[in-house]
């Protein structure tokens, strides 16, 4: 067995736990320390100043405003779509990561982890890869990781290209996480929970002030589960966030906060499609997932497979209030995301699911990102030649490294372990049955050949990292313009110098081109610097017929460099020795925002065309161009809030058609797949939950939510030289929620998801697998407030 082989990687997780357990009992002791001081201390006002997020409005499931100081008119007056999920809505589905969470937003759909993109958040906006533009409190969230959301108060999606907001961007929008901060109250919060799945979560939220104007506040995370309907699939965390803000409610204010999460899991790639492009057969236009028929199928190995990761982020955040109004603020974070892993991938490469195997493919990676960032911003409002502007200045600052390793684990390939040995024992377990697979079976790591058998080898680092170092310089200025009351106009305008350090490899008989698939002359690998230099802006006009609706007209760009995911992502324009241009993408958006009954409902509906050109494909003489192009279409509506003061809702429905319009050169012709749906754009999406307070102490909830079938890609199909669509089928999902507030210090609530228990898929790679969502689960949590 070799189960302790592989976690030499993770050799600090115990002290690294201990740490962190250490630090909580520091933060708690303190604490404890300081609350005869507090009960003491004066009344403070409320925190309404604390920082901008305590100023928003809650009413029902509508929050009223962003957090960012870069919004420069409220939601409902500006000219972008935007979604926002609130603390309450994410308690009441019973998310307790950031996928979970981001599935109330239809048209969000969700990458899988291989092919160059590592485990962890891969959301897609509008069917852009969007895992490098998420962010915390407004700053950039290097690395690849599994978002928790113990420490999340709201999150906010910007859709469309939002470089002027964001920096870099991949054109599909971009993700903020806003985190507890300290209020100027006291009170403890504990909810402790219990389901299927052997599903034992439990959560601290405690705020205390420390005398006058200062006040500290500590979240910490223990969570053990399973996945319902998964065999042996299963995480740990441990999550500490602690903040201390002193200043609270007075001009001057300074937040220090830090964040750590820690997981532990045994992972998994999913199920495996039906075929794989290898074994094709003539006239087959459609493949899907093959569970072999049974959807707990796991086709990993216990002993081998192990995902180990952890985060830990420290920020100080500065804040200083004029007596004319301005407001300036900087935040200075400094960031390090690791995570170790050994995978199972479900391999269909050799055609051996049809024939009921399945290949035990081994994916791995050893990855460690260190972001450093600064952000300072000046926000305010003056009058110009009689017109109101409300305004936002502000530059950056970033380095980000990412090392990126692998392990090597020796084994048997697809050819020789299924066509030639067959599954099980004959070929040492790493050929498994499609319908009966067994994740405890006695693999060792290995190699095998016909004249001398089996040979064990060890499973070993490989020692030769990948090394890439980016640097951002950015100046940004957003304004709108009021024109009396009934019209706005929004401008922005951000310039970003972003240069990478990273290796390449390229032919020096062939200079100033990449090396064409299949050169067998000399190669020479070394660091190569890319940078540019790109400008991003938005333009809105919005006309407010009312004081409760508007309309507007919007235009907003992005940018793309070279070398944009830092080696963390499979990067659609890497750097290369070619300093190929960016990749640029454009957003026309036609918009309507109104809020109703009172304010207490806000609905949006838009219209949006989105294209990306200069994106880097191969040209008819097989070197890399900017000469690429897709285009995405659709339209979204929302509603979200109260209906009354018992019935709350968050809904919406968007529709999209995506397209691949030039996808370059193959062999000198043009890619037969120009012309086809782009991947991961499902056409309609819809997402409804609805809650109601039949009274003070009991409250229903129930949610729908639908996601059309997902391309992964397409493929030449050798059998017939016709398309083949690899993807996963459409699905409904329903969920329900029953909430009961026993006491004013004790809630109880049953969360179930997905009541029909559907077979469904959340993630569809492009070939071989796609991941599968949970089963039917069964959720009680009892929330204590002291």
């Amino acid at each position: 067995m070799i189960s302790s082989t592989p976690r030499i990687c993770a050799a600090h997780a115990a002290p690294r736990r201990l740490l962190a357990s250490t630090l909580g009992s520091l933060f708690i002791s303190a604490s404890a320390a300081a609350a005869a001081e507090a009960s003491s201390a004066p009344e403070l006002p409320d925190a309404s100043k604390a920082r901008e997020l305590d100023s928003v409005k809650v009413d029902g499931y509508a929050v009223s405003e962003p957090t960012s100081a870069k919004f420069t008119a409220p939601l409902l007056d500006t000219p972008r779509s935007v979604a926002i999920v609130p603390e309450a809505l994410i308690g009441d589905v019973g998310a307790t990561d950031l996928v979970d969470a981001l599935r109330l937003i239809p048209g969000i759909t969700f990458g899988a982890g291989e092919g160059g993109n590592p485990q962890g958040d891969r959301p897609y906006l509008r069917g852009f890869d969007s895992q490098g533009s998420i962010f915390v409190d407004g700053v950039r969230d290097a690395g690849a990781q599994s978002r928790e959301t113990f420490n999340i108060q709201q999150i906010e999606v910007v859709k469309g290209p939002d470089s002027v907001y964001s920096g870099r961007s991949n054109g599909g929008g971009s993700i903020n996480l806003v985190t507890k901060a300290p209020l100027a109250e006291d009170f403890t919060r504990v909810e402790l929970g219990l389901g299927s799945a052997a599903y034992r979560r439990a959560t601290l939220d405690t705020n205390m002030r420390l005398g006058e104007g200062a006040a500290l506040r500590v979240n910490v995370l223990g969570h053990d589960a399973g996945v319902a309907g998964r065999d042996e699939v299963n995480s740990r965390r441990f999550g500490f966030a602690p903040s201390v803000t002193f200043g609270l409610n007075s001009p001057t204010s300074a937040t220090l906060s830090y964040y750590h999460l820690d997981s532990d899991e045994l992972p998994e790639a999913g199920i495996p499609y039906h075929y794989g492009v290898n074994g094709l057969a003539a006239g087959v236009r459609v493949v899907r997932p093959d569970d072999g028929g049974d959807r707990s199928n796991f086709y990993g190995l216990v002993d081998r497979d192990f995902r180990e990761a952890n985060v830990d982020i420290g920020s100080l955040q500065l804040r200083h209030e004029f007596d004319n109004g301005l407001t300036l603020r900087n935040t200075s974070r400094y960031g390090r995301s690791q995570q170790d892993y050994i995978l199972s991938q479900p391999d269909d490469s050799q055609g051996n699911v049809v024939n009921g195997e399945v290949w035990r493919r081994v994916n791995s990676r050893a990855g460690n990102t260190v972001s450093a960032i600064n952000q300072t911003d000046l926000s305010g409002e003056f009058r110009a030649g009689g017109l109101k502007n409300v305004f936002n200045v502000g530059f950056e600052l970033a380095n980000e490294k990412a090392f990126k390793d692998s392990y090597i684990v020796p084994n048997i390939n697809a050819a020789t372990a299924c066509r030639t040995l067959g599954v099980g024992a004959p070929s040492f377990y790493n050929c498994t049955s499609l319908a009966d697979p067994e994740p405890n079976d006695p693999w060792l790591p290995g190699t095998y050949s016909a004249a001398g058998g089996f040979v064990p080898a060890p499973i070993v680092r490989a020692n030769a990292p990948t090394r890439t170092r980016s640097n951002t310089r950015a100046l940004y200025a957003l304004d709108t313009l009021h024109f009396g009351d009934n019209w706005l106009l929004n401008v922005g305008l951000r310039m970003d110098r972003f240069s990478t350090t990273a290796p390449v490899t390229y032919c020096p008989e062939l200079p100033g081109t990449v090396c064409p698939r299949g050169y067998t002359g000399l190669t020479i690998t070394e660091d190569h610097r890319s940078s540019s230099t790109d400008a991003s802006g938005q333009l809105g006009l919005v006309w407010k017929p009312s004081e409760a609706g508007s309309a507007y007209l919007s235009f907003a760009n992005s940018a793309t460099p070279p070398g944009s995911f830092i080696s963390e992502g499979s990067d659609t324009n890497p750097i290369s020795i070619t300093d190929l241009d960016p990749e640029k993408t454009r957003n026309i958006e036609l918009g309507l925002k109104w809020n109703l009954f009172g304010e207490r409902l806000a609905v949006t509906a838009d219209l949006f065309h989105t294209e990306k050109t200069n994106a880097r494909q191969l040209d008819a003489d097989g070197s890399f161009q900017n000469i690429g192009e897709s285009r995405v279409r659709g339209f979204e509506v929302s509603a979200s809030g109260s209906l009354s003061e018992a019935w709350s809702v968050f809904a919406g429905y968007a529709h999209m058609r995506g397209k691949l319009v030039d996808g370059g050169f193959v062999n000198g012709a043009a890619n037969p797949i120009n012309g086809t749906r782009l991947a991961n754009i499902p056409e309609n999406s819809f997402s409804l939950w609805s809650s109601y307070r039949l009274s003070r102490e009991l409250s229903f909830g129930a949610g729908a939510f639908y996601v059309d079938q997902v391309v992964g890609s397409y493929r030449v199909n050798p059998a017939d030289g016709l398309l083949t669509e690899f993807g996963v089928p459409s699905y409904w999902r329903f969920d329900a929620m029953a909430n009961w507030q026993a006491s004013e210090k004790l809630a109880l609530r049953l969360n179930l998801q997905n009541l029909a228990d559907k077979v469904y898929y959340t993630k569809a790679y492009p070939v071989h697998y796609a991941t599968p969502a949970a089963g039917r689960a069964v959720q009680l949590s009892a929330s204590l407030k002291f």
